[in-house]
């Protein structure tokens, strides 16, 4: 498609099922050369949220309602085009998994802010320590990582006979078919950046059977088609195709650049930021700085770094619902945001990436409490609390991009925010003004995108490399420029 007009080659219907750390959607893609600019309309045809649950044992995952709310949401998408869909692509968050023996769930898979997570730092690096750790994954240090959580499981690990990352294993459910879709797998800190296969030796050393990790296989594989009783329940058997399974994967393949001067920063409960890169950057001054090397589409590699994110926000405004009376509404983010953007005078710009801020809980209190642990101004309103986030999240993304750039080597010229973080117009202003970058921002809905378009290619709806998939969005989703002031 290089030098054509962007769009798509033939029509076709996709759905995306896109699954984030609060909440859950299905998506229709439909693909139209006769559509207008870039071809291709979304239609939201399922949300659900995504809800946690807490046990005696530690947080985790309510992944049966999410599974049931997926072939809700897929027997709504085949209602909205009956016949039509060609198929289903999964995206989720990264580095949770369930365990299985002989197809069987072992329990309910952990949440990745469950405090055991320290316990598995504590029993992977006295067998390889930080640094011999990134040489040979080259991941961000984060306690959540699936090797560490694996490391926690004890005698459960001796049961099963398989690992599945959460995409993974919803799509073992809808299908039968066993593998590791390998962006979501560079996640786990068991994949070796530079052959994109797994290091079964790490895996021996830090004793995690090698035996459990599953065939892995790349963006636009296909998986296989639904079981008949999951064709029964949504109408009929569509085919289900591998995408960037980990969701900032497919969020990066919509990032509406066509030049590799840019940096991304997908914004939602977390934000990713950094580089895409055509190979690992695994320098001791890259481990140092906390960035991470996954894999990307078509090979490519996310080089970024992880900050706190939108979670912030989020839950600040559920600890200010917790303390809401009736006789005091509590503020929508809307509402909040705009308080925010009143407030004239300077506010406190803190860690965001401060441990304390990792699990759940009294948001604005840890600020508080950083705020005077730091001796700086502790905000006085609900305003100054959301102006301080919002600051101090740019200031953050501004000095990632900086820190991406002096590792990689690599000019930047602009920086695209693509997902919730794109709605945000304050947060975008302040990352241009504290980078001194136009920020371009959009498409709100990255991830799903990204995943309908590898199936697209996939199925020769589309064609061409990645940037050519990004001049579809470009011109399906013009995006919003805020130049730095």
């Amino acid at each position: 498609m290089t030098g054509a007009t962007p769009g798509p080659a033939r029509a076709g219907v996709l759905a995306a099922v896109d699954l984030g750390a609060t909440s859950g959607r299905v998506i229709l893609g439909r693909f139209d050369p006769a559509a207008g600019p870039g071809g291709l309309r979304l239609q939201h045809v399922a949300r659900f949220p995504n809800d946690p649950v807490r046990t005696p044992d530690g947080l985790h995952w309510n992944l049966l309602e999410l599974y049931r709310q997926v072939l809700d949401g897929l027997a709504a998408a085949e209602r909205e085009a009956p016949g039509e869909v060609l198929g289903v692509g999964i995206d989720s968050w990264a580095v949770d998994y369930g365990l299985l023996r002989a197809g069987r769930l072992l329990g309910a898979p952990y949440h990745y802010r469950d405090g055991r997570t320290a316990a598995g730092v504590e029993r992977v690096h006295p067998r390889v320590d930080a640094a011999a750790l990134y040489a040979r994954n080259g991941l961000q240090h984060l306690p959540f990582n699936t090797v560490f959580q694996l490391a926690t499981e004890g005698p459960l690990l001796d049961l099963a006979d398989r690992v599945l990352l959460v995409p993974d294993l919803l799509a073992y459910w809808l299908t039968g078919a066993e593998a590791a879709e390998r962006t979501n797998a560079s996640t786990t800190g068991l994949l070796d950046p530079r052959t994109g296969e797994w290091d079964t030796g790490l895996a021996d050393l830090v004793g995690i059977p090698a035996g459990i990790l599953p065939p892995l296989v790349d963006p636009g594989a296909p998986l296989g088609v639904l079981r008949p009783d999951v064709a029964q329940h949504v109408g009929r058997a569509l085919e289900v195709t591998a995408v960037g399974s980990h969701d900032t994967a497919s969020a990066v393949v919509a990032v509406p650049a066509t030049e590799r001067d840019a940096a991304y920063v997908s914004c939602g409960t977390w934000g990713l930021v950094g580089l895409e890169l055509d190979a690992p950057v695994l320098t001791e001054d890259a481990r140092v700085a906390g960035f991470t090397n996954e894999g990307g589409v078509d090979g490519r590699t996310r080089f970024l770094h992880n900050v706190m994110g939108l979670w912030l926000l989020s839950e600040s405004i559920r600890t200010w619902e917790r303390e809401s009376t009736d006789a005091q509404r509590s503020s929508t983010l809307q509402e909040l945001l705009a308080e925010a953007a009143r407030v004239t005078g300077p506010v406190t710009v803190f860690d965001v990436d401060d441990p304390r801020f990792l699990p759940p809980g009294d948001v604005p209190g840890r600020i508080a409490d950083w705020c005077r642990e730091h001796g700086r101004p502790v905000p006085a309103t609900r305003g100054e609390y959301v102006r301080s986030i919002v600051e101090s999240l740019a200031q953050a993304f501004a000095d990632a991009v900086a820190t991406a750039a002096r590792l990689a080597g690599r000019p930047v010229a602009a920086i695209h925010v693509v997902g919730g973080g794109a709605q945000n117009t304050l947060l975008c202003q302040a990352t241009a003004d504290r980078s001194g970058l136009p920020v371009v921002a959009g498409p709100v809905e990255a991830t799903a995108i990204g995943n309908l378009l590898v199936q697209a290619r996939a199925r020769g709806l589309v064609d061409g490399d990645l940037e050519d998939l990004r001049a579809i969005v470009a011109a399906a989703f013009p995006p919003e420029r805020y130049l730095p002031r």
